[in-house]
């Protein structure tokens, strides 16, 4: 189990899922959490309560959303020692939707998929440099790599970005002990995956290992990450897809 003891970890995304499954086990590897999610909910309120952390809410499609949300992570908890990046939407994009439809979800998709991220990291940055050094963990996607099915190109896009976002951070600030690492799953036991009979029969067909991720192996690979174990793996991503995608 990696040791967070003394250290606070914010989880974005964090009201169901991998964010929830990550944020219960920062707090049982000894970590201070502080969770979020975009609004107010009773899932929201379990993952807090189980995690016994602070809640912070931020629509992160929102301008500015995500310096938002970082401030008032810092206010809250004066310092942290890692962040991940886990909120995502996955909403389709389809190529013959109409021009308002195909143009609204892509901006949504890159917004809180692309954006936030991007202004967290930023801000993380300012706040790990002033500390001498923090992690970042970014949950990417299995489709960053070998893509998504044609009505989901916004996502496989913007899961590619943060992919490419984090080599590049990765490069430019671990000599400042800022490490940056990256998450991709494939299908796992969340909300996103496949739910009717046929393809979830296709989704684990597609998958070697037989069966989807649980969302609390991801949790397990944040928290080794997030904990510093293995500085020199910094600017790695790692990849959490039963074998479906070999690189």
């Amino acid at each position: 189990m990696s040791n967070l003891a003394g250290k606070t970890v914010l989880v974005t995304g964090a009201s169901r899922g991998i964010g929830a499954a990550t944020a219960k086990a920062a707090a049982e590897a000894g970590a201070r959490v502080l969770l979020h999610a975009s609004a107010p909910s009773e899932q929201a309120e379990k993952a807090a309560a189980e995690a016994g952390g602070e809640m912070i809410f931020e629509d992160l499609a929102a301008p500015g959303a995500g310096a938002r949300l970082m401030a008032a992570a810092i206010k809250a908890a004066g310092r942290l020692d890692a962040v991940v990046n886990n909120a995502g939407i996955y909403i389709p994009s389809a190529i013959d939707a109409d021009e308002e439809e195909w143009a609204t979800s892509w901006a949504r998709t890159m917004a809180v998929n692309v954006q936030a991220p991007a202004d967290i990291c930023r801000a993380a940055i300012a706040h790990f440099r002033d500390q001498g050094g923090g992690v970042i963990v970014n949950v990417a996607s299995r489709a960053g790599h070998r893509g998504d099915g044609p009505d989901h190109a916004a996502y496989a896009a913007s899961k590619g970005a943060v992919l490419a976002m984090t080599k590049t951070l990765a490069r430019g600030y671990s000599g400042e002990n800022i490490l940056f690492y990256a998450i991709a799953p494939g299908w796992v036991e969340t909300r996103m995956a496949p739910q009717d009979i046929e393809n979830r029969k296709n989704a684990v067909t597609d998958i070697p290992l037989g069966r989807v991720a649980s969302p609390q192996e991801v949790a397990a690979m944040i928290l080794f990450c997030a904990s510093g174990a293995c500085p020199s793996a910094t600017g790695a991503t790692f990849d959490i897809n039963g074998a479906s995608y070999v690189r």
